[in-house]
C-alpha cells in the first residue's frame, strides 16, 4: 500500500530519461562551441595586427623607392608609375618585386597592401623575419581605397580622398563560415617622409 506500482515506476524512469537527455544535449552543444570565443579572439588579434602594420606604413606623394620621394611637392612630381594617388592602388612600377615577407624588398607604403591576401599556416603568411603571422585555419585579406573623411560643412575641414585611405582587413576562420572585418583610415600627413 505504501509502495509504487510498476506503471508509476516506468513513468518516472521515462520522465527522468527525457529530462537527462535534454540536459545532456545542451551540455553537448555548449562543449562543442566552447572553443569559438578563442577562435574569434585569435581572428581579432590577426586583424588588429595586420591593420596596425598597414597603418604604420608611409603614405607619401611618391613611392618611397622613387628618387623624387623626399622632395616632391605633389603627386605630379613623381617618376612615371610611382604616384601614390594613382588608381588602382597597389605596388608601383619600380616596386614589382616587393613582397611583405622580404628582407630585401619589403612593402614600403600603404598602397602596396591593396589586394594583399594571406593563406594561414604557410610560408606565404610569414612577416619580415620569417615568422608565420597567420596560423592555419585563418585567412586574411587587405583592401585599400581612397576615401575622404571628416565632418562636412562650410568651411570644410574634410580630408580629401586623394589624401586619405580607408584600409579594410578581413579575417576568415572556422572553415570560412565566420569572419572579422576591421577598418581604419590613414591620412597623408607627412607626404615626403620616407622610411
Amino acid at each position: 500500500m505504501a509502495g509504487l506500482t510498476l506503471i508509476e515506476l516506468v513513468f518516472f524512469i521515462v520522465i527522468v530519461s527525457v529530462a537527462v537527455a535534454g540536459v545532456l544535449s545542451v551540455l553537448n552543444v555548449t562543449a562543442r562551441r566552447s572553443a569559438d570565443p578563442q577562435l574569434r579572439k585569435q581572428a581579432i588579434a590577426i586583424a588588429e595586427a595586420l591593420l596596425e602594420e598597414v597603418e604604420t606604413m608611409p603614405f607619401t606623394y611618391c613611392d618611397p623607392d622613387d628618387p623624387n620621394a623626399g622632395t616632391a611637392n605633389s603627386s605630379d612630381d613623381c617618376s612615371a608609375g610611382n604616384n601614390e594617388a594613382s588608381l588602382p592602388l597597389g605596388a608601383q612600377a619600380n616596386a614589382a618585386s616587393e613582397m611583405r615577407g622580404s628582407l630585401d624588398t619589403p612593402f614600403d607604403n600603404v598602397a602596396d597592401y591593396n589586394g594583399f591576401t594571406i593563406q594561414g599556416g604557410n610560408a606565404g603568411s610569414a612577416d619580415i623575419g620569417g615568422v608565420v603571422s597567420v596560423p592555419a585555419g585563418y585567412n586574411a585579406s587587405v583592401a585599400v581605397a581612397q576615401e575622404a573623411f571628416g565632418p562636412t560643412g562650410v568651411p570644410s575641414p574634410q580630408v580629401p580622398a586623394v589624401a586619405a585611405l580607408r584600409i579594410t582587413v578581413t579575417v576568415t576562420y572556422n572553415g570560412g563560415s565566420d569572419s572579422i572585418v576591421m577598418e581604419g583610415y590613414r591620412a597623408q600627413y607627412a607626404p615626403r617622409a620616407t622610411p
